[in-house]
């Protein structure tokens, strides 16, 4: 058997002619590439705009979070002021049943810390 010949099809030993440089397949695997890479560019500017589209979704999110947290602080601290002025008032209004209050509830703690 000589082994020099191939079992079919196109051997690049025996024919001495490379497929590409025919004008005809060489056109079509042009043609072909150049699809490709119009198709990858349509794919990657639609994955641009998606992807800037989510980003500015994410900004808005987050500086929606970020004003509900600035109300939900600036509300406590509100809240805070109005406790401790609350508790001011109680305490110049009756010092020594709050004195005598504060002595009971910290005895009473004393009480419950040993158990």
């Amino acid at each position: 058997m000589d082994r020099s010949t191939s079992g079919g099809g196109y051997s690049p030993h025996t024919s001495g002619m490379n497929p590409l440089s025919n004008p005809t397949i060489g056109a079509s695997v042009e043609d072909t590439a150049q699809s490709a890479h119009q198709t990858l560019d349509k794919v990657s500017g639609k994955t641009a705009e998606q992807v800037e589209r989510l980003t500015g979704t994410a900004h808005r999110a987050v500086d929606r979070a970020a004003d509900v947290a600035g109300s939900a602080l600036e509300q406590a601290r509100v809240m805070q002021t109005r406790a401790t002025e609350a508790a001011c008032e109680t305490i110049r209004a009756r010092p020594i049943a709050s004195v005598l209050g504060a002595l009971v509830a910290g005895y009473l703690l004393g009480r419950l810390a040993r158990l």
